[in-house]
């Protein structure tokens, strides 16, 4: 959809095929929400959650932010809206899980790989430096890779790193420790429309097999 206009005839398709035909599921809704998941996903327009994950209202209680990035408590300013929602979902609605969801061909990413791009940008350059430590260290460990393998390794290795960040908030370690919270990790690949999850026994993103 390329117009505002258009959006407005998307809603009353939505309410037409979906809303009226589904009326008592959707008026249940207007009272409570009461998801399971968590998903932290990048903002980037392909990629909306629910669809890739093939979910209905209700199932997700979605945050994104550019790379999907979680900032750490120390870098968490003081109106974050990430960690708002983060917090949100694990204090109120008591998710049992969190996703971090990366992607590839991530602009947010690739752009610590050219930071001239965004050099002028201050809150894009300020938010994606906080992935600066995946990505340096990636180029330590793969220095004769090529840039697009490089990038690649650093899309995943970000997904990672804000799974580490979430964990270094007291609150959501303790969720985790008492099982009562599970965090996930998923790397979504663009191109291919695969899905990969990461093993933390392998320590690698292994591919979801399709039906």
């Amino acid at each position: 959809m390329e117009s505002f206009h258009e959006l407005v005839g998307g809603f009353h398709h939505f309410r037409a095929n979906y809303f009226l035909k589904e009326k008592e599921f959707f008026e249940a809704l207007a009272h409570a929400q009461s998801p399971k998941t968590l998903v932290i996903a990048c903002c980037d327009s392909r990629t909306d959650p629910a669809i890739v994950l093939g979910c209905k209202p209700g199932d997700l209680f979605v945050v994104r932010s550019v790379a999907a990035i979680v900032p750490p408590p120390e870098k968490a300013g003081e109106y974050d809206a990430v960690m708002a929602a983060v917090e949100y979902g694990v204090k109120h609605l008591n998710v049992e899980n969190i996703i971090v969801m990366g992607h590839s061909n991530c602009g947010g990413i690739a752009g610590l790989f050219n930071p001239k791009a965004i050099e002028r940008e201050r809150y894009i350059n300020c938010w994606v430096s906080l992935a600066c430590s995946a990505v340096h260290k990636i180029n330590e460990e793969n220095p004769d890779e090529s840039l697009a393998v490089k990038t690649r390794l650093s899309e995943e290795a970000s997904v990672l790193l804000s799974i580490e960040n979430l964990l270094s908030y007291a609150w959501i370690e303790e969720a985790v420790l008492a099982g009562e919270l599970a965090l996930h990790a998923l790397y979504y690949d663009l191109g291919k429309g695969a899905l990969n999850v990461w093993n933390s026994q392998t320590e690698t993103f292994e591919s979801i097999p399709s039906h």
